[in-house]
């Protein structure tokens, strides 16, 4: 069984590198609970070294995306620099990065170039809104078909993670994320699709997260539902929430 995964998505904060600095200051206090999970660290790439130093007894290092350009190419971060800083992790197909352009195709071609790399794809899916016809259960099926087009069982099996995010739940507060018997039934929704495509045993060795408006409020009633874990985004620059959101992994 998967140990609870916890990735903290840092996106492009804090402001300085004495801030990063700060809160993991913050987080070390805990790193007993972290010890005890899953735990990843997304920080923007000039705060890769301290993030890998800083946090290197109690959480791995992640990419919040990688590069697919092979040649030398201005401001890119290549994946094999990736790699020498100790990313064990990428998050791929975020639904920021979608929304400034980046198709399915790109986002399955990513994901083949991090497996051929020994890098754990991250890949985030989820729809825009949530109908009560069901057309966003269509949406999500063509988004995960598409995403993982071209790649087989052999590829994926324990080595894939889901970060389901649906958008319209992203960046509220807790009251605003999605209810625990809704998400419930997204996870079945989300191992059937995996299972269509890729047979049972890949669909329930995927760990599946949860983005959304997760806050220690809701944490633990969240776990609840048969997710693996979670994918946080601005409570995760707060080491005392995100401490407590750990604690309810735990739990």
């Amino acid at each position: 069984m998967h140990k609870p995964i916890l990735v903290a998505n840092w996106k492009n904060h804090p402001d300085s590198l004495e801030q990063a600095k700060f809160i993991l200051k913050g987080l070390s206090r805990k790193s007993a609970i972290y010890k005890k999970l899953g735990t990843f660290i997304a920080p923007p790439h000039t705060y890769f070294e301290s993030v890998s130093k800083l946090s290197k007894n109690f959480s791995h290092l992640a990419s919040q995306d990688i590069s697919l350009e092979q040649k030398t190419c201005t401001s890119l971060v290549s994946v094999e620099i990736l790699k020498s800083f100790g990313v064990r992790l990428a998050i791929i197909g975020h639904s920021e990065r979608r929304a400034l352009g980046e198709s399915d195709e790109t986002v399955s071609k990513k994901i083949k170039w991090v497996l051929r790399a020994g890098i754990t794809p991250l890949l985030c899916v989820g729809e825009h809104e949530h109908d009560a016809e069901g057309e966003h259960l269509e949406f999500l099926q063509e988004e995960l078909k598409n995403s993982l087009a071209s790649l087989r069982r052999h590829d994926l099996l324990g080595k894939l993670m889901i970060a389901y995010e649906p958008i319209w739940a992203i960046g509220k507060r807790a009251k605003d994320a999605m209810q625990p018997n809704d998400l419930s039934h997204m996870v079945i929704f989300i191992r059937k699709v995996l299972s269509d495509l890729f047979g049972r045993e890949v669909a329930l060795k995927t760990p599946i997260l949860y983005g959304g408006s997760v806050a220690p409020s809701n944490a633990e009633v969240l776990m609840s539902t048969g997710i693996s874990g979670f994918l946080v985004g601005h409570e995760s620059l707060d080491s005392k929430n995100f401490g407590e959101i750990a604690e309810s992994l735990n739990k």
